[in-house]
């Protein structure tokens, strides 16, 4: 078999509707090559989801992220304007900001000491005379784009690609009656996993399909046959009633009419319930591994509040170690040679078939 990259891109059919549709093929979760493209066309330039306003709601405050390889700090300058720059000090490369999160009042590198306002504009170099032509203005933090949705903080790396709002379409008139901006955060959890950022995308996206096998407790509370789906652009939106349950653990913590199961391309996804919900970022770590970072945010979390929401954490953490075992599961047997690509169920996996769509018009672009 010819395994050339574009041979390799050529396995997926994007064109096929979803009753004659195949999965992403095995080789794309695999495939070094891939995860080389998807570092410059999916998450250089698309808009993800890299924190939340409270994180940075006073002046100085500041945080650090890695976006699959990628050093950015995200700060609120003095000015109250919120800005991001890469993490990358102008001299010699080194970070400028070394904490996870902060308060400053300027930045400066801890290897030559070049210092930084807040507002990215290189403020001192030492020991920097007798350089010749050197412009100061040129050697600022390198910026990087930055959009403000609901509480969630977005970037792009990519300069010329369309705004936040116009990637979002629909999606902000559809959460925005759920009031989610109210909610406050209580709780952050990450987990690492053995498998690839997409196979829990995929997981995420199969329509509630594996629910009723890996999530019994939650399955307790969801009316599965009610379950639907539903596309954008760049986001599905899986639903479902919700059900008097027996498991006094989930009934308690997931209560309300219905929930919400929202997700943005390309890993960012919003669970929502009756005064609670979650976000899961994704981000790939290599290959075989990836990072899932949950937020948890409750409507009351005052002390008294406190040991609901607690529970209420603990009982996303069992479903999420179902999840993990099946991901990293996924992930094994992608590997084997006995598995090339499956087929996708039309009533449950429209979330997933958007997923690889749009991957898929992504990693072609170059």
């Amino acid at each position: 078999m010819d395994l050339s990259l574009p041979n390799v891109l050529a396995l997926y059919d994007e064109g096929a509707p979803l009753e004659e549709a195949y999965t992403l093929p095995a080789a794309w979760y695999v495939d070094e090559r891939i995860a080389r493209i998807e570092h410059e066309q999916v998450f250089g330039n698309n808009w993800i989801a890299v924190g939340r306003t409270d994180q940075v709601a006073a002046p100085g405050q500041f945080f650090t992220f890695d976006l699959d390889g990628e050093p950015l700090i995200v700060v609120r300058g003095a000015d109250n304007e919120l800005r991001a720059f890469y993490n990358v000090c102008r001299h010699h490369a080194a970070a400028v900001a070394t904490a996870p999160c902060g308060v400053a009042q300027h930045l400066r590198c801890p290897y030559h000491g070049w210092t930084y306002g807040l507002d990215g504009s290189l403020k001192g170099a030492p020991e920097f005379a007798g350089v010749c032509n050197f412009d100061r203005g040129a050697n600022s933090l390198v910026p990087v784009r930055v959009s403000i949705w609901e509480n969630f903080i977005f970037v792009n790396l990519n300069e010329e690609a369309p705004t936040l709002q116009s990637f979002l379409g629909g999606l902000a008139q559809r959460l925005a009656p759920l009031s989610v901006s109210s909610l406050r955060f209580f709780a952050r959890k990450s987990y690492t996993l053995a498998c690839n950022w997409k196979v829990y995308v995929d997981n995420y996206l199969d329509g509630g399909y594996h629910v009723p096998h890996l999530h019994k407790a939650l399955n307790s509370v969801l009316g599965y046959t009610e379950y639907t789906i539903e596309n954008g652009t760049h986001y599905s939106l899986q639903s479902s009633p919700m059900v008097a349950s027996q498991d006094d653990s989930v009934a308690q913590t997931r209560t309300g009419d219905r929930a919400y199961y929202y997700w943005l391309y390309p890993n960012f996804m919003i669970n929502i319930y009756e005064g609670v919900m979650d976000t899961n970022l994704v981000l790939p770590l290599g290959l075989d591994k990836c990072l899932v970072l949950f937020d948890f945010s409750f409507a009351d979390t005052s002390p008294e509040r406190e040991q609901y929401n607690t529970e209420s954490v603990a009982v996303s953490d069992r479903v999420q170690a179902e999840d993990v075992g099946i991901c990293e599961s996924v992930q094994r047997g992608l590997h084997s040679r006995a598995y090339v690509a499956g087929r996708l169920s039309v009533r449950r996996e429209t979330g997933e078939h958007l997923f690889h769509r749009l991957l898929a018009r992504d990693l072609r672009r170059t």
